[in-house]
């Protein structure tokens, strides 16, 4: 029996998730995107069986290929399949405003689209991350209005978040549990029935509310963690010590993890999700505890504050080389992780930002390297994937991504293609300081003390 599956939104979840479902026999898949001027573009690349990501993504290249040679998978700007469709899933962006507060327009928009259109029996999933209260309070309100029909009983209304990482895309969809959390059991049934054709872990079913909280909470826990490990780099700096050595010490211990600080948080998931659970606190609950939460706000605020601490490396640095006009600054990765395109919330952004508020009339030179970003996708300085001349005649090198190429740089060429008393400033920890003293650059790294240790 043929299964007609809708898939709203074209991005990093959207098209993997489609790829996986349409990969499925007697699965036909239909992919929605607006043709808006940074994203129409997608439209026809991904039916001349191409992917749109740069990035370095293991099997989805070959997938969408055969998808679409088999004819299971198509993407158009339209919405007319929609009366059609067993399944609607809702993967558009959820971001938040400068006073962290959701964004819902897309969100908004396409259920009032599809709402019209729905058949009866339809299951719509929503895998866009939401604040808690949002499917049963915002989106379930506009389908009933404008369908007529009632969940639950003319049709089904499910939040199942998605675990997508750039670069591991389709193993973070098929080798992590799924999350259902369907308004009834044949939400959930319905739910059960889609994923359990692509996802190979666990299929947890719980009530919506939970099911959002989960993903909220789930993103919230390891930004406050990064936000712990960022907070002990700028004490372990104080007493002129390493971060890195002392987190190996610590989870040398079986049952800890500690994470990893750096130069900023980025990505669309950490740096809103935590906002997310805080607007749902603030509107759908009685916000008895609501002064009691502090860990959240402060976290977000100080993983914020990195990208600034790696200027202030820099400028301190600037300060031992005697350098203070005339400078070529290089931002050493444009996307917010290692061997992806992705730029969303990109720290470089904010290091940046940073820059050009703090200096306005002394003659710096700015440019970026990345050697998987397009330059349509970051505008904020001039963007090569050219290394070599990126760094010629640099005087500051800032390492805001930990690309693996930046971990077999030849450290002799460097020296010579930078100017006098080069600096590196690193903010993912590729280097180790005693090498890259001797070779004779001025270093700076987050999380370690600038002077030499006595041992």
């Amino acid at each position: 029996m043929t299964t007609n599956i809708i898939v709203i939104g074209m991005g990093y979840v959207g098209i993997p998730m489609s790829a996986l479902l349409a990969d499925v026999e007697d699965f036909y898949v239909t992919g929605i995107q607006r043709r808006s001027k940074r994203s129409g573009w997608k439209i026809d690349c991904l039916n001349s069986g191409k992917t749109p990501f740069e990035g370095d993504e293991p099997g989805l290249d070959d997938l969408i290929a055969r998808i679409v040679k088999n004819k299971k998978f198509y993407v158009t700007d339209k919405y007319d399949a929609i009366d059609e469709a067993d399944y609607i899933l809702i993967d558009v962006q959820t971001p938040v405003d400068d006073h962290k507060i959701p964004r819902y327009e897309s969100l908004r928009d396409v259920s009032k689209l599809i709402a019209p259109k729905l058949k009866k029996g339809v299951t719509v999933i929503i895998e866009s991350t939401v604040a808690p209260g949002t499917t049963d309070n915002i989106v379930q309100p506009i389908l009933e209005k404008g369908s007529g029909m009632k969940r639950g009983e003319d049709f089904y209304l499910v939040f199942s978040f998605e675990r997508v990482m750039p670069g591991k895309m389709l193993e973070y969809i098929t080798d992590f549990p799924r999350v259902i959390g369907g308004g009834c059991e044949k939400a959930n049934e319905n739910g059960k029935f889609l994923y359990g054709k692509v996802v190979k872990k666990e299929l947890q079913v719980t009530d919506t509310l939970t099911a959002e909280l989960t993903k909220c909470i789930e993103n919230t826990y390891r930004d406050v963690n990064i936000a712990f490990a960022n907070e002990m780099a700028l004490v372990a700096e104080d007493f002129n010590r390493n971060i890195f050595e002392i987190i190996e010490l610590i989870n040398y211990r079986h049952d800890r993890m500690m994470h990893f600080p750096g130069s900023g948080v980025g990505g669309h998931c950490l740096t809103k999700d935590p906002w997310l659970l805080m607007y749902g606190l603030q509107t759908y609950t009685p916000k008895k505890f609501l002064d009691r939460v502090k860990l959240l706000p402060y976290g977000r605020e100080l993983n914020d504050f990195m990208p600034e601490h790696t200027v202030e490396l820099m400028e301190d640095a600037l300060k031992e080389a005697d350098k203070h006009d005339n400078i070529k600054i290089t931002l050493m990765g444009v996307a917010y992780k290692a061997d992806c395109d992705d730029t969303r919330n990109t720290p470089t952004e904010r290091i940046v930002d940073f820059l050009k508020n703090r200096y306005h009339s002394h003659n710096i030179e700015y440019i970026a390297h990345d050697p998987w970003v397009r330059e349509k996708d970051y505008k904020e300085t001039e963007l090569t994937a050219d290394f070599d001349a990126a760094v010629k005649d640099a005087d500051v090198l800032i390492f805001a991504t930990n690309h693996k190429q930046y971990y077999s740089v030849d450290l002799d060429v460097l020296k010579q293609t930078m100017k006098n008393k080069p600096i590196l400033i690193d903010g993912r920890n590729i280097f180790d300081k005693k090498i890259i003293e001797s070779k004779g650059f001025i270093y700076r790294k987050i999380g370690e003390g600038s002077k030499h240790n006595s041992i």
